[in-house]
């Protein structure tokens, strides 16, 4: 396993992280859970990735999910490891109950729901605390006051945003500067072969900034496992056959993505790599990528996705994936 470092920060993260969404909680239980972040650290992964949502994500009727328990399952695994050995990240915005101040980020809402977060994952502090998404009605300045009292107060190490784009983080750094605050040090973007819009303007954006990305995603919602295939019917239990998924899965299973994937799957086959590894290998390609975050399920998948991490691609093979990607931006 390599690492990287996030951003301008000096800390590091591996490559791989695994995150919690929909499984801790949802698809694994406890045990299988627990099980899962063992194997992972005995991997060389450092970096779990979750929220205080999660395993739900989004609210959703449609969901028999529920919010909080990803958190607690997290922070049971881990307990059995020294806390210098992993990275844990969380993250607030989302409803968390029905009333005002109950989403958002408030300073009221952030605050508490960090100190719930720490109960839950029973831990001193969080390694990396994210707004989860854009909150259009606090002003950004409340927010960011409010990250920098969690640090200053020993809570939370360092702060990221989920989905910022260029114009939330220009005039966030400017408050930054100005008021002499703790930096962002990453953006969680989704960023995968299909989905590519960060390429031509955030992502050097961040960069120049020394913003990290963590990449969620990686395997747009798992096609780019392999697992689905033309003319046929998505897997049971997949992401593509669950009420509170399916809506996200539909344009990655239109026959012009699928075509894409059996392409790719062959390109991987005669370059000796599986298809999840490829794909992990080409977002890393991108020096600015400080992890991609995968949501295996099983120690024997999340092993194959960790060899993404070894695996360097030429500019060769850039350019040949690119020509499979067709109507997909061309970027090295």
């Amino acid at each position: 396993m390599e690492y990287r470092l996030v951003g301008n920060s000096g800390l590091e993260i591996s490559e791989i992280g695994l995150g919690t969404w929909l499984t801790f909680g949802g698809s694994l239980n406890e045990s299988e859970a627990t099980n899962l972040v063992t194997a992972a650290m005995n991997m060389g992964i450092n970096y779990f990735d979750t929220a205080n949502v999660y395993p739900l994500g989004m609210p959703s009727n449609n969901s028999t999910l529920t919010t909080q328990a990803a958190e607690i399952i997290l922070g049971k695994a881990l307990k059995r490891f020294s806390r210098d050995s992993y990275v844990v990240s969380t993250k607030a915005y989302f409803s968390m109950g029905t009333g005002p101040n109950r989403e958002g980020l408030s300073r009221k809402h952030l605050i508490e729901q960090c100190n719930e977060s720490l109960r839950r994952l029973n831990l001193e502090y969080i390694d990396i605390y994210y707004c989860h998404r854009f909150d259009p009605y606090t002003p950004i300045e409340e927010t960011l006051m409010a990250l920098d009292y969690l640090i200053r107060s020993g809570k939370v190490l360092y702060v990221g945003v989920c989905n910022w784009d260029q114009n939330q983080l220009a005039e966030a750094n400017e408050i930054i500067k100005t008021r002499g605050l703790h930096p962002i040090i990453t953006n969680q973007l989704k960023y995968n072969m299909f989905d590519r819009d960060i390429e031509e303007e955030l992502l050097p954006f961040c960069e120049e900034v020394g913003i990290g990305i963590t990449a969620y995603s990686p395997l747009a919602n798992g096609v780019l496992s392999g697992k689905y295939k033309s003319f046929q019917k998505p897997p049971l239990n997949s992401r593509a056959s669950r009420p509170e998924t399916q809506s996200m899965m539909q344009r990655y299973l239109e026959l012009e993505y699928l075509r894409k994937v059996e392409k790719l799957n062959e390109f991987a086959i005669q370059n000796g790599m599986t298809l999840p590894q490829l794909a992990l290998a080409w977002n890393l390609r991108m020096k600015n990528i400080s992890s991609c975050i995968v949501g295996a399920t099983s120690a024997e998948q999340l092993s194959e996705n960790t060899k993404g991490s070894d695996i360097d691609l030429s500019d060769e093979d850039i350019n040949e994936i690119n020509l499979f990607l067709m109507n997909e931006k061309q970027y090295i």
